[in-house]
């Protein structure tokens, strides 16, 4: 390498990356050796998930590499690549007076129209160009049906791609529950378990389960395997999948308004991404979108995807179980009503902050 691109390689100060790993398997295996042998240099192995991980053949180095999960951008992340550092910071202070609803109201939905895609990011922050930026996320979901054939037998692709390419029109129900039906008519679980497995596996996807009981911990003790929801892992793409067009982001609240609310929802798992989350139901009736167990606390979170924020299932759920506190996101601003707090949604990056306060009084 020294040779190669005439540099001097410190092991004090030099990074090596491998980028795109696993198109070369051996060199995952040779990371065992590095550890074992060189370990005064520092080595970055960059790779999809897909082929490190379902790679044929190949010898991953369990516990000689640190697993670190790359995330696409978040809405702060966003906020910060378009250099709004200040107002992040602002709002981030509680306490301060300064509102910038309407200002983060567009800039929400301009993250939904581009996502967290480094590169997508990229494109629309140098061209504000939506026909460069929708190439880009098309480019990338063409790589991942391309993915599909690469790294599965041939059955096993056609199933996978015939879930990736439901996931529009399963939310696009009035219920959101994954049904194998969307895919094909007459779909059974038995013929595409293995394809979901695949998909959340490989991170284009994320699995949330629904629990039997709003008021029992541990949450994971009355998962429900059977019934599930899949969200995308990026809003920009599952936009671009969907067809959504790029001229509902202009206008004042269609996006929200429109499309039964699965924008919203989208939006919330993704950002939501370090928090493991379930969803509840009571009967046919009510369906929180979401709850999770912070220590010994059950915390249940609605959605609402514009201004009405009524939330029956989230009032069923309270007067049956009586958590401490309930979260919903929607467009209000900010507000603390007995044991509901309403965040905005272009809010969301201070859910963490906003949760440990209220669990603290």
């Amino acid at each position: 390498m020294e040779v190669l691109y005439d540099v001097e390689i410190k092991p004090e100060t030099t990074l090596i990356i491998f980028d795109e790993v696993q198109e070369v398997p051996r060199a995952l295996t040779a990371l065992k050796y590095f550890n074992e042998n060189a370990k005064e240099y520092a080595i970055v192995a960059a790779g999809s998930l897909l082929g490190v991980f379902l790679h044929r053949g190949t010898s991953f180095p369990v516990g000689q590499v640190e697993l670190l999960r790359l995330e696409t951008l978040s809405f702060e992340e966003f906020l910060m690549a378009k250099d709004r550092e200040k107002m992040v910071e602002n709002l981030k202070n509680l306490s301060s007076d300064f509102h910038f609803d309407e200002t983060l109201n567009d800039l929400l939905k301009e993250y939904l129209l581009v996502g967290g895609m480094p590169e997508v990011v990229q494109t629309w922050l140098d061209t504000k160009s939506i026909e460069a930026t929708e190439r880009i996320q098309e480019f990338i979901l063409q790589s991942y049906r391309a993915d599909f054939s690469k790294y599965a037998d041939n059955s096993l692709s056609i199933r996978i791609r015939q879930v990736f390419e439901s996931l529009p029109a399963q939310f696009a129900k009035s219920n959101d529950k994954f049904t194998y039906g969307v895919i094909k008519n007459g779909a059974r679980a038995r013929e595409y378990e293995l394809a979901i497995e695949w998909l959340v596996d490989a991170g284009l996807v994320r699995r949330v389960t629904k629990v039997e009981r709003g008021d029992k911990i541990p949450l994971k003790a009355y998962e429900g395997r059977q019934s599930f929801k899949l969200y995308f892992g990026d809003i920009g793409l599952f936009r671009r999948l969907a067809e959504i067009p790029a001229q509902v982001i202009a206008e004042k609240e269609a996006i929200f308004n429109q499309f039964n609310g699965l924008m919203a929802e989208q939006f919330v798992c993704q950002q939501l991404s370090n928090h493991q989350l379930y969803y509840w139901t009571s009967g046919a009736a009510s369906e929180v979108d979401f709850v999770e167990q912070i220590e010994d606390k059950i915390i249940p979170i609605e959605v609402k995807s514009g201004r009405n924020a009524r939330a029956k299932s989230l009032r069923v759920h309270q007067e049956r179980y009586k958590p401490d506190i309930a979260i919903r996101f929607s467009l209000l601003s900010r507000k603390k009503q007995e044991h509901l707090l309403n965040i905005p949604l272009f809010e969301i990056f201070l859910t963490d902050k906003l949760i440990e306060m209220e669990l603290e009084k």
